[in-house]
């Protein structure tokens, strides 16, 4: 657990979210309460997010090994950047995908890159579907953290619009894309009975 750089709390007194020091006996029991409760799950958090990093850890070295051992097989040294892999039990009932993907962020250009697409939606106002000025909006809409989501970006990209001011205003997104470096996933799936669809297994909480 990360460091307070606090001094230690005296015998019969809490430290509250301000750093003050403040007597047990003062302190209401719905306020303890609650401290246990955040206290003890976000201690089962810690101790779930550190057993998540050592199965990430074993699943990457344990497929980099399955890769290597291929290799050797035929005696191909395998090294440098690694590949896609998708991991399949003998039985067909489980599978374990590796894969990489860029991040990706976005330069200043986007900014023209948003001007010139909003000059060409206004340019149409009267003739562009709603779907268009829909997807436009959703694009340019920055999330909670005030960042731009790339699949937006990529779904815009997507769009085949014949006109020569669209096509300039996405050679703008394009040029605007800046990949920053690469993430590597771990995703495990189950077999759905005897088909050959996987259902994934959950590894975040928002998908439990």
């Amino acid at each position: 657990m990360a460091e307070t750089n606090q001094p230690p709390v005296p015998a019969g007194y809490v430290r509250n979210a301000v750093g003050h020091l403040v007597p047990e006996g003062d302190v209401r029991e719905q306020d303890k309460l609650r401290d246990q409760v955040a206290r003890d799950l976000s201690v089962e958090a810690i101790a779930l997010n550190e057993a998540l990093s050592r199965f990430k850890k074993k699943a990457l070295g344990d497929i980099a090994d399955l890769v290597s051992i291929a290799g050797e097989r035929y005696g191909v040294s395998m090294g440098g950047k690694k590949g896609n892999v998708s991991v399949i039990s003998y039985d067909g009932q489980y599978k374990v995908v590796r894969s990489y993907a860029d991040r990706i962020s976005f330069t200043e250009e986007m900014e023209v890159a948003k001007q010139m697409v909003l000059d060409c939606v206004n340019t149409w106002s009267e003739g562009a579907n709603s779907h268009l000025r829909a997807i436009v909006n959703r694009v340019f809409t920055p999330s909670r953290n005030g960042q731009i989501k790339t699949a937006d970006v990529l779904d815009l990209l997507r769009l085949e619009i014949d006109d020569e001011r669209w096509k300039a205003a996405m050679q703008a997104v394009k040029d605007s894309i800046l990949v920053t470096g690469t993430a590597v996933y771990i995703r495990v799936y189950r077999r759905i009975g005897t088909t050959d669809q996987y259902l994934a297994i959950p590894l975040d909480l928002a998908a439990v």
